[in-house]
């Protein structure tokens, strides 16, 4: 990636390629790379060439000015869904589907929940506080004094980067967290034998679009657990609830308590183990077999009393 940087240190006020917004009220969705999803609602939550409140730019301008490695500085507080899927290049929108350069971002406030959900590429620096659940990050040593740094935990994985993280490690070949913060999205796109272990709970769409590696939540997890699941494996090691599995495509998600309502809605393919669950037809409850029992046991699983819905 391009920095942008003099030699003689890391200063915001030196920094080149920086967009400023000015915020007297927290805004949502800023740098929000899905636009708050918008092929769920085609523009009518929010649309991408609408003018940003209280500013001149439009959403896009500022999805496209980080795509071009541009900074980013907020003025102010920031609201949800702050650098959603950020790095990610979206197929929706004509993309690659692939992970890409982008800029960084600076917030001088606090910023709200879902900061980072799905994101792959880049840092978020924080002044103020954070709210949980967040995305897919883990805080890494600042290089800027009086921010907290935020970087995705994939791209740490993946391109093996070099950042000294803060209440988490990685011992091997897997990465585990210890900082209390509850996260949505975590795992997303990994790509890697490599495993992530959280030691507490997690909310929504854990492992989403992961194709390789092990997600294990020590803890309980919330919706959409392995939604759009493409391999690897997700274990969570306490219940989850509604809309587990859905839309799985394959890989395998294990749930050592209740897989809640709506289990495997959409579902193409992949295994999933649980010790309840109230499928969606055409998936049903099995019995496990002697091979589930050892695969259960070669991840340090009890295999009694879980069910297998296929």
């Amino acid at each position: 990636m391009v920095s942008f940087f003099k030699k003689k240190g890391k200063k915001l006020e030196d920094m080149e390629n920086l967009i400023t917004l000015d915020f007297d009220e927290a805004v949502d969705c800023i740098a929000d790379f899905t636009y708050n999803f918008y092929w769920a609602h085609k523009g009518e939550k929010l649309d991408y060439n609408d003018k940003i409140p209280q500013n001149s730019y439009t959403y896009k301008e500022i999805v496209d000015h980080l795509k071009n490695n541009g900074n980013l500085k907020i003025n102010g507080d920031a609201g949800h869904r702050l650098a959603s899927s950020m790095g990610v290049d979206l197929a929706y929108f004509g993309g690659s589907g692939k992970a890409i350069d982008v800029g960084n971002i600076f917030v001088e406030g606090d910023v709200s929940s879902r900061m980072g959900i799905s994101m792959i590429k880049g840092a978020i620096y924080v002044k103020g506080n954070i709210t949980d659940p967040i995305g897919n990050l883990v805080e890494v040593k600042s290089d800027f004094k009086g921010y907290k740094k935020f970087v995705s935990l994939t791209e740490i994985i993946m391109e093996n980067k070099k950042e000294k993280m803060i209440n988490a490690e990685i011992s091997g070949k897997k990465l585990i967290i210890n900082d209390g913060l509850i996260r949505d999205t975590l795992g997303a796109r990994l790509n890697k034998d490599f495993e992530i272990v959280l030691n507490g709970d997690a909310d929504l769409s854990t492992g989403i679009l992961m194709r390789n590696g092990l997600v294990r939540i020590k803890g309980n997890a919330g919706k959409n657990s392995g939604t759009i699941l493409n391999g690897g494996t997700i274990i969570i090691d306490g219940n989850t609830d509604d809309f587990t599995a859905a839309e799985m495509k394959k890989g395998t998600i294990i749930i050592n308590g209740n897989a809640g309502k709506f289990l495997g809605a959409n579902r193409i393919s992949g295994t999933i183990f649980a010790k309840k669950g109230s499928p969606i037809p055409p998936l049903k409850e099995q019995t496990i077999t002697n091979d589930d029992k050892k695969l259960l046991n070669s991840l340090m699983i009890n295999p009694n009393r879980f069910l297998k819905f296929n």
